[in-house]
Formats: C-alpha cells, structure tokens, sequence
C-alpha cells in the first residue's frame, strides 16, 4: 500500500512540476515567495476570513443548501447506510477498496504531498512548489481546527458504535473528559477526512489549474475515501454536507490570500435530490 501512495505522490508531483502556462495570473503565482513559517502566521487570518465568512448575507444561499442536505440526509442516514455496510462486509474487494479509500484521508497523504511539492521547490528552488506545500499544510490545520470545534460542539455518534436505531445520538455540548474517553461516541459531525482532503486538493488544483487531470483523480478518490468511511462505520452521509463545505471553502481561502477571485465573484449552489425509493444524490458547486 505504501508503494501505491509513493506513486501517486510521485505523479502528482512530476505533472504538477512539469505544467506550464502563459497565463500572467500564473507567472505572478509562479514569482510569490512563502516564508518558511506561513503556514502557522497565517491561520489567524484563515479562521478570520472564514468567521467573517459566517456573517455575510451574500452566503445564505450556501448556508440554507448545506443546511438542507443535512437534514435531508439525516432523515435516510439509515437507509443509505445498511446498504453500503452490507456491501462492504460481504465483499472482500469492495472491503478492500474502501478500506485504501480512507487510507487517503487519515492525513498522512496529504502530508506526504506537502513534503512531497517541499522538496521538489526546495531542490529545485519553484516558489509555486514552495507555497503550494505551506498552503497544503496550512489548509490542513486551519480546517482540521474548525472541524475539531465543531466535533466537540455536536457529539454526534459514529454509526458502529450507536446507540439510536437509525441516524445516531447527538450530544451537544458533551463532557469533554467523556469525549476523550469515547471519541467514537462523540466525533462524527463533521467529516475530518472528507474537509482536509477535499481542502488539500482545493489547494493543489488553485496552484496548478493547467494541469487540468487533477480534478478528474481527485473528485473520484474523495467520492472513494466518503463512501469507504460509511462502509467501515465510521461516517453517516450527512457527515458529509458541511464537511465538502468546509473542505472546499478552506481550500479557497488558503489558495487565494495574495490572488483575488479572477472574476471577483462568489457563487454557491447545493441540491439535495431524494427519490422515493430512498436513493439520494447530491450536486454541489462553490466559486470563491
């Protein structure tokens, strides 16, 4: 498995080094220089950014859609989930993909790819390389914080070890010391893996945008490491609304200090669809 991680570290690494573009916006990307400590000095502008975020009545539309799908999807959570559970118990290969699936996003990937871009800018002195490890970096704490936050703020059980028949019991504002004697009995909502993956990609695919074959590998092996996480019972689907939200939405605001949006624009669009039959799909889109 470790062998398959270095080769994907390794292909994202030499088509990330040998994109190149014309583009003015990307040259004065490629001339931006990063200190070496960046990625701490800058959170508290990140969480800022983000809370003042919060406040702006231009997002409500985003908030409303994250808002609705979570509901939405808490009311099938059980319905979604047994399927995806049985698959995954019944069937070693399918066990297997998922298991390699949520490999990806325990952190050590995305670290390994913030070393990974260090290294190759520190060799061969690419500043682009260079900030895209520290935002990688950065991305992951200033995410992974707010996530933490709200995990011990909801005290949501995770499907495996619940004690409600169909969505998980929700404990707000739990006991800290229980928390951390329990954490699967608390720290479902939201997502970590899904908001620092999504959030590292968001970073790699704002630094290269010419390497246009980035968002098609790294939207599916997201989609992978979620669905894997509710096979192993770890996840319900409604994890997962706020944490794309969050994950995305982090991603943009690391990858874009220095660069304004080349439109100036904030657009935002999720739709929870529910068929009768319970199948459930979910269409989202962000531009920050």
């Amino acid at each position: 498995m470790k062998t398959l991680y270095y080769f994907l570290l390794f292909v994202i690494l030499t088509s990330c080094s040998k994109a190149q573009s014309s583009d003015s916006t990307l040259v004065h990307q490629d001339s931006l220089s990063v200190g070496t400590f960046d990625f701490i000095t800058n959170l508290p502008n990140d969480w800022y950014r983000f809370g003042s975020a919060a406040w702006d009545t231009k997002y409500i539309p985003l908030y409303a859609g994250i808002t609705v799908s979570t509901l939405a999807t808490i009311a099938y959570d059980r319905e979604m989930y047994d399927p995806v559970k049985d698959w995954y118990q019944s069937n070693k290969t399918v066990a297997y993909i998922h298991d390699r699936g949520v490999d990806i996003g325990d952190g050590k990937f995305q670290f390994g790819i913030a070393i990974g871009f260090g290294l190759y800018g520190w060799a061969a002195d690419d500043k682009r390389a260079l900030r895209t490890a520290s935002q990688v970096t950065e991305v992951i704490l200033a995410g992974g914080a707010v996530v933490q936050v709200l995990k011990h703020i909801t005290g949501r059980e995770s499907p495996f070890v619940t004690t409600a028949p169909s969505t998980g019991r929700w404990d707000f504002f739990p006991n800290q010391i229980e928390y951390h004697k329990h954490v699967p009995h608390y720290d479902a909502f939201p997502s970590g893996h899904v908001t620092t993956a999504l959030a590292t990609l968001t970073v790699v695919c704002e630094n290269y945008p010419e390497a246009t074959w980035l968002p098609y590998v790294g939207y599916p092996a997201v989609s992978l490491l979620a669905l894997g996480m509710v096979g192993q019972g770890i996840h319900w689907v409604s994890d997962y609304p706020l944490a794309i939200a969050l994950g995305y939405g982090f991603g943009q605001i690391v990858a874009h200090k220095d660069l304004p949006h080349k439109n100036g624009k904030s657009q935002s669009s999720i739709y929870p669809i529910l068929y009768p039959n319970g199948t459930f799909t979910l269409n989202y889109s962000l531009s920050w």
